[in-house]
């Protein structure tokens, strides 16, 4: 977009160049990287780090320094497996045994790969790795050992769908496959930062009993992207929507691109969007558990991105054209709200959620399922902060006694029971002295005596005149 043309659009729309101003102008990081006091191979690292990665770049230079490095090296070791395994122009022999013994190149000083196709965006990194590998030797030895086990996982899993001839004639087939493969990339990247997160003492370590939450957040931010890219992904002869989904809408995938069948595909999206937004409240559950601010907003600005994006594919023909994102100013204003707390980044799910559910449309076939996930993740944020009326907690305040009152009938009724319970247990009390024994007489002087008098005793029978003499 040219400078022109921004300015046009600004002008149309300025509430994103409010967001990205209050973004750039007030955003102040809770750590900021001091590049001065590094060596020349860290340098490279983040140099790399920003060349490879558009979102998470940012966000992992503003981490604890705990972290700070971890983080970096265990980005980009996985970037680097990434790198070879996405890479169609090197051949299977070669490529098996790379992503299989990765975890024991990346101890070999000096070692760099160049195999890679000349198109290859990220070939720079494997082509520096030596600067990688210089200081993954310098970590600490509990965050390299948890580095090098995800990367065995990862690289293992990646050469097993490699040498998948059906995967990769046909795509992934079943959900199943399609959450397994979703593990390898993104779940197994959770669990490595979990342990990171924990290993530093800046997570609860109850997180790593509950597995299920880290391989949400995993699982959710690849199948957003998964949903977004489809159509790149379609151009680049792959296939990642399961065939178990996709099929219930057309007998052939290239049928999904074809403008006549817009309205099927937009269906078989939203079939996805709704597999992808039960993995929702698992990953808010999940942000309650990080200690550390910095680390808060590392997991909570991709989670809002994703969310945010989810709402943008839902429903959105253009998915099937061509490549959509969210705006800059969108992202920006996302990433102001992500690294408050946990309440404001519930308010965002919470928007989202109700975005998708306006758009919903009750000739699809996945409209009740999509309302209530919807509504699933609205009960889930009430149930952890209950909404709260300022209009009537406003009102309140101003009028502090004029609350709703008791119903007149009702309160004469309360009154008449509490007198006649009064009677009841007063006139049983005197049963029960006088079947005891008590000197009733003597009572009733003393009530006269505590009433001034007003209350006289009968007069002896021996004193009482005579009819003759009155």
């Amino acid at each position: 977009m040219g400078l022109a043309q921004q300015a046009i659009y600004f002008l149309l729309h300025p509430n994103q160049l409010r967001a990205i101003i209050q973004w750039k102008v007030w955003h102040e990081p809770v750590h900021r990287r001091d590049p001065s006091k590094e060596t020349p191979t860290e340098k490279s690292c983040f140099h790399y780090l920003n060349l490879t990665s558009r979102s998470f770049a940012a966000v992992i230079q503003e981490l604890n320094p705990e972290l700070l490095m971890p983080i970096c090296l265990f980005y980009l070791v996985l970037r680097g497996l990434d790198t070879i395994e996405d890479d169609m122009t090197i051949d299977i022999k070669e490529k098996e045994p790379l992503l299989r013994g990765f975890h024991e190149l990346m101890e070999k000083d000096g070692w760099t790969f160049n195999g890679n196709g000349p198109n290859e965006k990220d070939r720079d990194l494997l082509v520096h790795f030596d600067d990688v590998i210089a200081e993954l030797k310098k970590v600490k030895k509990p965050y390299y050992e948890i580095i090098k086990d995800i990367t065995i996982k990862m690289g293992n899993g990646m050469a097993d769908y490699a040498l998948n001839a059906e995967h990769n004639a046909n795509g992934v087939n079943t959900i199943a496959d399609y959450e397994l493969y979703c593990h390898y990339v993104a779940g197994l990247v959770g669990e490595g930062l979990t342990r990171l997160f924990v290993a530093s003492n800046l997570a609860n370590p109850k997180l790593l009993d509950r597995m299920e939450l880290t391989e949400s957040m995993g699982q959710f931010l690849q199948k957003t992207n998964i949903i977004r890219d489809v159509h790149e992904d379609w151009q680049d002869g792959r296939r990642f929507w399961p065939k178990e989904i996709w099929s219930q809408y057309f007998d052939k995938w290239d049928d999904l691109f074809a403008p006549e069948n817009r309205e099927k595909a937009l269906q078989c999206s939203s079939h996805m969007v709704l597999n992808a937004l039960k993995h929702a409240e698992e990953c808010l559950f999940y942000m309650a558990g990080i200690r550390d601010q910095s680390v808060f907003n590392f997991v909570a600005i991709p989670q809002s991105m994703a969310i945010a994006t989810l709402e943008l594919v839902f429903r959105n023909p253009a998915i099937f054209e061509r490549n959509v994102k969210i705006t800059k100013g969108d992202a920006c204003q996302l990433m102001t709200e992500s690294t408050q707390n946990l309440r404001v980044v519930c308010d965002v799910f919470r928007r989202y959620a109700r975005r998708i559910h306006k758009k919903n449309d009750p000739r699809d076939p996945n409209y009740l399922a999509i309302s209530a996930q919807c509504g699933k993740i609205e009960q889930f944020i009430e149930s952890i902060f209950p909404t709260q009326d300022p209009k009537k907690i406003a009102a309140d305040r101003r009028h502090p006694n004029d609350q709703p009152g008791m119903d007149t009938m009702d309160a004469i009724y309360l009154v008449m029971s509490c007198v006649a319970i009064m009677i009841l247990v007063g006139v049983s009390m005197v049963g029960v002295a006088w079947l005891m024994g008590a000197n009733m007489e003597k009572m009733v002087r003393g009530l006269d005596q505590a009433l001034g008098g007003s209350v006289r005793s009968p007069a002896p029978i021996a004193n009482v005149p005579g009819r003759d003499e009155l």
